[in-house]
């Protein structure tokens, strides 16, 4: 009988059939798929407010405000995602857990991290300008979303990598912690391209430098929608990968779930 952290057919459970192994596949194919939608998303926001928008600065102008979406897709969105599926890998089963649970815990604080630094970018903006906060339906949703987010990272961290944890609880948190996973991407999907269709409604009017109006599709009116798509195209290929129980990690499926916190991780 296999020990426990062997590489083993029932700790990679994609080596055992055929029938696996065509799950692995397509496993792989969707999470390359993830990938390059993420590194799409931060290329087309980072290239809309560079080229379109004047740049990057941290002055309280414009170019300040412009950090805000970059940020937030990189954060909140892409790296969120990314993270997310981390457990989902089968090169990482039948390992030992502890470095994945510290490589997921690690992107989740840097997601948290940079979503904050783009809330942070927005309001100071604001400030400088003397304009309104929290106004819009896309900055409550926005809100919503990182205030959610930094529970459940806090939350997270004190039921599953704190060896004081007791057992009871992390049985009890695991499948409120997956649900509101999902959630907050959702409401982070939501707040991008809420905001994305916000920002392009508020830039491209007639009236303002002579910019061609949003209703004539100009080239970036057409960056933004087709960046709006990709984020809902990756949150969709993300809650895919994650919805999808042949692609569970096997001691987090149901019959096999096992809850071993930070220091008594199995190493042998």
């Amino acid at each position: 009988m296999p020990q426990k952290g062997e590489a083993s057919t029932q700790g990679c459970p994609q080596l055992a059939d055929p029938f696996k192994m065509r799950s692995t596949v397509n496993f792989y194919l969707c999470y390359l798929l993830c990938l390059a939608l993420g590194l799409a998303c931060v290329v087309c926001v980072c290239l809309w407010n560079s080229r379109w928008r004047g740049g990057f600065a941290w002055d309280g102008s414009a170019l300040q405000f412009n950090w805000h979406p970059v940020l937030m897709v990189t954060g909140l969105v892409v790296l969120y995602g990314y993270g997310a599926v981390l457990y989902r890998v089968p090169l990482t089963w039948g390992q030992n857990k502890l470095p994945w649970k510290l490589l997921h815990a690690a992107l989740m604080l840097i997601s948290l991290i940079l979503s904050i630094l783009g809330l942070y970018a927005v309001f100071n903006f604001h400030n400088a300008k003397k304009m309104a906060n929290l106004y819009s339906l896309h900055s409550w949703i926005g809100i919503a979303a990182v205030a959610l987010f930094a529970v459940q990272w806090a939350v997270g961290f004190a039921g599953f990598l704190l060896p004081c944890s007791p057992v009871l609880l992390r049985k009890l948190l695991k499948p409120v912690h997956v649900w509101l996973g999902g959630s907050i991407l959702l409401l982070s999907v939501a707040a991008c391209i809420s905001g994305i269709n916000e920002k392009l409604f508020f830039v491209l009017k007639a009236n303002l430098s002579g910019a061609e109006p949003y209703s004539n599709l100009p080239a970036e009116a057409v960056l933004g929608n087709s960046l709006g798509a990709l984020i809902v195209a990756f949150g969709l290929v993300v809650l895919n990968i994650l919805s999808n129980i042949k692609w569970q990690r096997p001691d987090s499926r149901p019959q096999d779930m096992a809850y071993t916190p930070l220091l008594q991780e199995e190493n042998d």
